[in-house]
């Protein structure tokens, strides 16, 4: 059975659904660097599941954050340009809420990016995730 990792670097998830989501999220500090478990391993106490058309997060201490899973913001102040393993991406930032929720967790400023539909393939870097 394969399992997915919708949010890079968090939890994995067995539903098969999830393949179509795998690593399409990731977490940034405010400077738009990806972070991973090598450096943050709290990041694997995410626990990610899909459900009803919402990435589900959950964390020990945390409410439980509902994020729309194919909803694409339409306004360019939420998408940015981060750079990730020397390939650039075009990510939409998944809000304030999200932020919050992702950096009381973490323990550091950071944000909930999701990689644009149309940026295809995402070349990881070769760290643990």
């Amino acid at each position: 059975m394969s399992e997915f990792q919708p949010v890079a670097a968090c939890g994995l998830t067995p539903q098969p659904e999830a393949a179509a989501y795998d690593r399409r999220w990731l977490v940034a500090n405010d400077a738009g660097q990806w972070l991973d478990r090598e450096l943050f391993p709290k990041l694997a106490e995410i626990a990610v599941q899909l459900r009803m058309g919402y990435l589900v997060l959950k964390a020990p201490g945390m409410l439980r954050m509902d994020i729309p899973l194919d909803v694409i913001e339409d306004d360019d102040s939420v998408r940015h340009r981060i750079s990730l393993g020397g390939q650039e991406l075009d990510v939409v930032d998944e809000g304030q809420l999200a932020a919050a929720w992702v950096s009381n967790f973490i323990g550091i400023p950071c944000r909930l990016l999701k990689v644009h539909p149309d940026m295809g393939e995402v070349h990881w870097p070769d760290r643990k995730a």
